[in-house]
C-alpha cells in the first residue's frame, strides 16, 4: 500500500475541533474554537507537530508556545513558515551541540517545509526530480562498473531505466562499482531501495537493509490526530479497513513494521567494492543508499561530505497545504544513523563545474579509478589536492542559497494487521 499525491483532508471547523478531542498528551488545552482562518491553520501545525514531529517531545504545550501569535504577519504562507521553524529549531542534538534542523538558509528549517497545493488538490511538485534517475551507465578502467543516478522519483516512472542500466552492468561482472550521487538530493524511499536491491548480491536477501524509526506516540499508535488524514491505495484509491474507511491512523508506525531486508533483483551479482561520488548535494534517499550499504559491503566515498539528511516524511493536509515534518529516522542494519552533520568523504576532491559524467578523467572518477588500482587512500588525496580544478557552483540558485535537496518520502505507509 502507499500514499499518492492526493492527501486527506481537515476541513477546517470539523477537523480542528476533531484534532483537540484526540489529543492524547494532557498538556495540550483545548485551542479557542473561534478565530481566523490563518489562525486554525497555525494551530493544525502545531497540533500535528505535537503529535507526528520526530522530536515532538521538545515541543512546549499550547499555551507556552501559543502558535497564534504568528498570525500577525500579513502573508499567511510567511505565518506558517514562521511557525514551522521555531519548531524546527527547538531540539539540540546533543552529540554536536547544534539543533537537528540547524538552517543551510536563513530562516528556514533544514528538512521540514509547507508547500501549497494547486488548484486540484495536488501536491505541488514535491519529490519530483528534475534530474532523471539514470544519467550516465558505463564500464571504466579495468572492468570497473560506473553508473550516476540523478534522482529517486517514484519508481513507476524510473524502473525500466534502472533494470536496463544494471542489466548492462551485470554484462561485465564487475566486482568494483561507482555509484555517482553528486546531483542526487534524494526522492522517494522505494526507488532508493530498489537501487540497492539491483546492486546487491542474492546472498544478502532476507537481511536488514535499513529501518523506518518514527517518535514514541506513533509507535504506539497514539498519535490519533491522524485520524483526520485519508489513506490512499496504489491507485489513489481509498481502503476499507475495518469496517470503515481507512485514515493514516491505521498504519503501522512500529519499528518491527517498518524493516526493510533485502530481496535482490536483477542479476548483478558480483560487486564487492562500492564506491560512491558525493558532494553537498548528496542527500536523503541518495544518503540511505550509502548508509544501507556500508555493514555489507567496502564502502568509500569520493568527493566532498554530503547534505546530512537521516529523516524522511510522508505529508498531512492541511487546508491548501501539506506539511512535511520531519517524521522518521532512517538506521542501517548497525543502527547508524548519526549523519546529520553529513557524512564525510574518505578522499575529499574539488569538483568541475558541469563534470563530464564517466569520464575516467573527471576529477572524482579519476580519484575512484586510483583507489580501484591499488593506491592508497592518501597517496589519491594527494592527488587530487595537486590538481587545480574550477571550484563547482552547481549546488547554489542563481541567488545565491544553498539548494534544498529533494527529500526523502515516504509513499508506501502499510496498514495495521486487522
Amino acid at each position: 500500500m502507499r500514499l499518492l499525491k492526493t492527501w486527506g483532508i481537515i476541513a477546517f471547523a470539523a477537523g480542528l475541533s476533531a484534532c483537540r478531542k484526540n489529543a492524547v498528551t494532557s498538556e495540550l488545552p483545548v485551542s479557542p474554537t473561534t478565530g481566523t482562518r490563518t489562525q486554525f491553520t497555525l494551530d493544525s501545525i502545531y497540533l500535528y507537530a505535537k503529535q507526528i514531529y520526530l522530536w515532538s517531545d521538545a515541543l512546549p504545550s499550547y499555551i507556552a508556545f501559543d502558535p497564534r501569535k504568528y498570525a500577525s504577519d500579513p502573508l499567511a504562507l510567511n505565518a506558517f513558515n514562521s511557525e514551522l521553524f521555531d519548531v524546527s529549531q527547538l531540539k539540540v542534538n546533543p552529540q554536536t551541540g547544534l539543533k537537528y534542523e540547524e538552517p543551510v538558509n536563513p530562516g528556514s528549517p533544514k528538512y521540514s517545509f509547507i508547500t501549497d497545493l494547486n488548484a486540484s488538490g495536488e501536491l505541488a511538485a514535491v519529490g519530483t526530480p528534475t534530474l532523471g534517475a539514470v544519467l550516465k551507465d558505463t564500464v571504466v578502467g579495468k572492468n570497473v562498473g560506473y553508473i550516476a543516478l540523478g534522482s529517486f522519483p517514484e519508481l513507476s516512472t524510473c524502473k525500466d531505466a534502472l533494470d536496463a542500466a544494471f542489466s548492462k552492468l551485470a554484462v561485465a561482472d564487475p566486482q568494483q562499482l561507482v555509484v555517482d550521487l553528486r546531483y542526487n538530493g534524494g526522492g522517494f524511499v522505494e526507488t532508493a531501495e530498489y537501487a540497492a536491491n539491483l546492486i546487491a548480491p542474492s546472498a544478502l536477501n532476507g537481511k536488514v537493509m535499513f529501518s523506518e524509526q518514527y517518535n514514541a506516540l506513533l509507535q504506539a499508535s497514539n498519535a490519533s490526530i491522524l485520524k483526520n488524514q485519508s489513506y490512499y491505495d496504489a491507485n489513489g484509491k481509498t481502503v476499507i479497513y475495518k469496517g470503515r474507511t481507512a485514515n493514516l491512523d491505521d498504519v503501522d508506525y512500529t519499528e518491527a513494521g517498518n524493516t526493510h531486508k533485502f530481496s535482490k533483483k536483477g542479476g548483478l551479482e558480483t560487486v564487492k567494492d562500492i564506491y560512491f561520488i558525493t558532494s553537498s548535494a548528496t542527500a536523503s534517499a541518495a544518503e540511505l543508499l550509502i548508509s544501507s550499504m556500508k555493514p555489507y559491503f567496502n564502502v568509500k566515498l569520493v568527493g566532498g561530505t554530503t547534505y546530512g539528511k537521516p529523516v524522511g516524511f510522508f505529508p498531512v493536509k492541511i487546508d491548501v497545504y501539506s506539511i512535511y515534518l520531519s517524521s522518521f529516522l532512517i538506521l542501517n542494519a548497525q543502527g547508524w544513523s548519526d549523519y546529520f552533520q553529513g557524512i564525510p568523504a574518505d578522499v575529499q576532491v574539488t569538483q568541475e563545474d558541469d563534470p563530464a559524467l564517466g569520464d575516467p578523467n573527471e576529477a572524482c572518477l579519476s580519484a575512484v579509478l586510483g583507489l580501484t588500482n591499488g593506491a592508497s587512500l592518501s597517496t589519491v588525496q594527494q592527488k587530487a589536492n595537486d590538481k587545480k580544478v574550477q571550484s563547482a557552483s552547481i549546488f547554489k540558485s542563481n541567488a545565491g542559497t544553498i539548494r534544498v535537496p529533494i527529500g526523502m518520502i515516504e509513499n508506501r505507509l502499510k496498514l495495521k494487521d486487522n
